[in-house]
């Protein structure tokens, strides 16, 4: 059987979204859903030898089975015919789903989540997760359009074969086009921002429109293939990466990008695009990583 889609709650607006999107996915895919909610975010503080479910901590019990039973039903309304089971555990809430991570298919997470009990915010957990989970994590954020396709941020890098093969999965699933983005520049111009950035290009235009055109169309040969039935739509666009990646995904209904690209460090796990779109796409994202971190 395949591994669950394994989503974080917190009882937020944004979490409940995420379980929302997650039963959706573990439709999709034919398999359950599992409901983790951690016990224990810094704002949480037990006294010394104080169990969790403690008569002391009665009153935090009766607030995590409402979070999960209200998760529960939105779930459950999202896809009846999911199988959806509930897990409380006491730890921080990215090192739980770091380690739930290891035996799913899918960890979603919501965008922003509670500052307090049990919070799951993007810049710690979604980060963290999309940096070192040992499967691909999908962030809930933005507005995505259900007719719209699947937006592959298509860099060429050998560490992105495996977004490229999850970007055509998830469009197969979905019935939806995927749409190959792949971003270049010429020699007077950055398609990147950061410091770890590559350095500037030095051939002419035309010259090297045509290698940019060899690195997307060799990023997506063999997928086409194996994926008959996803229309595929391969667009360069010339500009900065990070922009042009964020104005495509008004009109997606997904973003699918790699932990790291061409432009990183060794040390980085998660590099500055994909960082840019879990903060600033209009529709979810997903962040694949090629390897354990």
């Amino acid at each position: 059987m395949v591994n669950p889609v394994v989503v974080g709650v917190d009882g937020s607006p944004a979490s409940l979204a995420a379980v929302e999107a997650a039963a959706r996915e573990a439709a999709l895919r034919g398999t359950g859903l599992r409901l983790v909610h951690a016990f224990g975010g810094p704002s949480v503080h037990l006294p010394p030898h104080v169990r969790p479910w403690s008569p002391a901590t009665a009153g935090l019990r009766e607030l995590v089975d409402g979070t999960l039973a209200e998760a529960e039903r939105r779930a459950r309304r999202a896809a009846p015919r999911v199988e959806v089971t509930r897990d409380v555990t006491v730890g921080e809430p990215f090192v739980v789903l770091e380690i739930e991570s290891r035996a799913a298919s899918l960890v979603v997470v919501g965008s922003r989540g509670l500052s307090g009990f049990g919070s799951l915010l993007l810049g710690s957990t979604g980060v963290h997760l999309a940096a070192h989970g040992r499967c691909p994590v999908l962030v809930v954020r933005g507005r995505p359009d259900p007719a719209g396709p699947v937006l592959l941020a298509a860099d060429g890098s050998p560490a992105g074969q495996a977004a490229v093969a999850f970007a055509f999965a998830e469009a197969s699933l979905r019935g939806a086009g995927l749409r190959a983005l792949h971003v270049w520049s010429t020699r007077t111009e950055r398609a990147y921002d950061g410091p770890a950035d590559p350095p500037f290009v030095t051939y002419d235009e035309g010259h090297l429109r045509d290698e940019e055109g060899q690195v997307l169309a060799e990023a997506l040969a063999g997928h086409r293939e194996r994926h008959p039935e996803v229309a595929v739509e391969a667009r360069l666009v010339r500009g900065r990466v990070r922009a042009a990646l964020i104005d495509a995904s008004g009109g997606a209904q997904l973003v699918v990008a790699g932990a790291r690209g061409r432009g990183g460090f060794g040390g980085l796990l998660l590099g500055s695009v994909s960082q840019a779109l879990l903060h600033h796409a209009h529709c979810p994202v997903a962040v694949v990583r090629s390897g354990p971190p």
